[in-house]
């Protein structure tokens, strides 16, 4: 009888790859609390984004759907489920692992983790100057809305 087709793309060597590298060593002691998605920012607002899915996606072997998706890329790398994670699996430092693993193997461009660090940057810079704009205002009674701040931000640059 023939294994069904999933199970023949599965790597059970996966975890051990990730975990070898430096960042990764700590993905084997998830235990799958969940602690990491519920305290997640991009959970928060993208209800298909689970650092738990992922990391059992990894635990599972299923390497080359792990590499491929872009979920490994949605990761802010903001640290919070580090802190939060009763068993210290430092999920942000994975996702850097499996990012340049996903770069090496040539699942995305190599010229794409630059973009998303480019994005990031501006990311900072409009949030600076947001928070400044309300700061500069916190004692204006404002209804302006973060759009509206945004909207004003661009038309002044």
């Amino acid at each position: 009888m023939a294994l069904p087709k999933f199970l023949n793309e599965l790597n059970p060597g996966f975890k051990y790859e990730v975990a070898e590298k430096p960042g990764g060593g700590h993905i084997k002691s998830c235990f799958a609390c969940g602690v990491c998605t519920g305290g997640c920012p991009v959970a928060e607002i993208d209800d298909r984004y689970d650092p738990r899915k992922i990391i059992r996606m990894i635990m599972l072997g299923m390497k080359e759907r792990v590499l491929s998706s872009d979920f490994i890329w949605l990761c802010s790398l903001c640290n919070t489920c580090s802190f939060i994670c009763p068993q210290d699996v430092r999920f942000s430092e994975a996702m850097e692992v499996l990012r340049e693993m996903a770069v090496k193997e040539g699942f995305v461009d190599p010229s794409f983790p630059k973009t998303l660090k480019s994005i990031e940057s501006f990311i900072q810079t409009v949030r600076d100057k947001m928070v400044t704009s309300a700061v500069e205002k916190r004692k204006e009674e404002s209804k302006v809305t973060p759009k509206e701040m945004l909207k004003e931000i661009v038309e002044k640059s």
